[in-house]
């Protein structure tokens, strides 16, 4: 009989400065760190929860224990799934996620190989990440452009989703006018906004816009979309691999979270099923320990963008091993995820 535990314990991260999005600014992020063990074998998961998806610090630490006892085999990974969602069939994917992670990590970790090789997945150069530059007044929000372009960054993610939106893009371009600029509007345009901004878009050369309108919103992203002239990727409208097929009528694009599709298991699922309905894909994230962002580098070969500077804006990352090369990020070589608890 396999030798068996599963451990947790939830960390308060912190942001180097407060980071906003058109719904709200936070500097600490509560993040559970999950601990598989099996035969001395180690696997390690991440449950960065989102309120927007339904799921608090108070949440991940009330259904950890019943959750947990459906990770019972490393190599089980369709059984887990099962057992999981037996006891919970809705909500919870940060928590699932984690387990997930812990799970997969396990057996990458007793084969001695890390888990893209395990998976078969390519082994191709990783997407040149983007920079968040995130809502503040204009002069901070240069600030961060001017610091993140210095340190090597050659894509910087804009967010939006305010009264002085072309202000900002207007600002930004001229303070860093070579590198490639995305948005992300976090739903917060109404769709006569949303069109009006298309030609600001278009003016700054922004490369994609994430989101512009309220998440169930499908038909008026597809209206936008046959405007456009800027691909339009979804991301708070994706919130189950099921929602993939009913997604690409209304986007160009779509931007996976481990954390929120339940596990680098569902999003490579979401990814492929994205792939066979002609959708683009970002790997994304949220703000999170290098080891949630080596979960998700690890798919970010497949991926036409990636989004995936989480543990960049951390002040305390608990997790070393992720290298960046002038703004890129290096796909992990180590065993599992290829990170160390610091």
């Amino acid at each position: 009989m396999a030798r068996v535990s599963v451990t947790w314990e939830t960390l308060e991260l912190h942001t180097a400065q407060p980071f906003g999005i058109a719904r709200w600014t936070h500097s600490t992020y509560p993040r559970t760190f999950v601990i598989f063990e099996q035969d001395g074998v180690t696997g390690r998961g991440e449950a960065a929860p989102n309120a927007f998806y339904g799921e608090t610090r108070g949440t991940v630490e009330a259904v950890l224990p019943l959750l947990a006892e459906a990770l019972t085999d490393g190599w089980d990974w369709d059984g887990l799934r099962e057992r999981m969602n037996a006891r919970m069939p809705q909500g919870h994917p940060s928590v699932k996620c984690a387990l997930e992670m812990a799970g997969v990590e396990w057996a990458a970790c007793a084969a001695g190989v890390p888990v893209w090789r395990l998976l078969g997945l390519s082994s191709s150069p990783l997407p040149e990440s983007s920079y968040t530059v995130s809502l503040g007044d204009l002069g901070e929000m240069r600030r961060q452009a001017r610091g993140a372009v210095a340190r090597g960054h050659g894509v910087l993610k804009v967010k939006l989703g305010t009264d002085r939106d072309e202000a900002i893009l207007e600002a930004l371009r001229e303070e860093v006018p070579d590198v490639a600029l995305r948005v992300d509007a976090n739903a917060g345009w109404t769709r006569a906004r949303a069109a009006r901004m298309l030609a600001v878009l278009e003016a700054a050369r922004v490369e994609l816009v994430e989101q512009p309108l309220a998440a169930g919103d499908l038909e008026g992203h597809a209206g936008l979309r046959r405007l456009a002239r800027v691909p339009i990727v979804a991301d708070e409208s994706l919130h189950h691999v099921s929602d993939v097929l009913a997604l690409a009528g209304a986007f160009d694009g779509v931007n996976l979270k481990l954390a929120k599709l339940g596990g680098p298991l569902q999003a490579l699922t979401a990814l492929r099923l994205a792939r066979a309905h002609g959708l683009q894909v970002m790997m994304g994230c949220m703000i999170e320990s290098s080891l949630g962002i080596a979960a998700a580098a690890h798919l970010a070969g497949l991926c036409d963008w990636a989004d995936l500077d989480g543990a960049l804006l951390l002040g305390d990352d608990p997790f070393t091993g992720l290298e960046w090369t002038a703004g890129q990020l290096e796909r992990p070589t180590g065993m599992g995820w290829g990170v160390e608890r610091s």
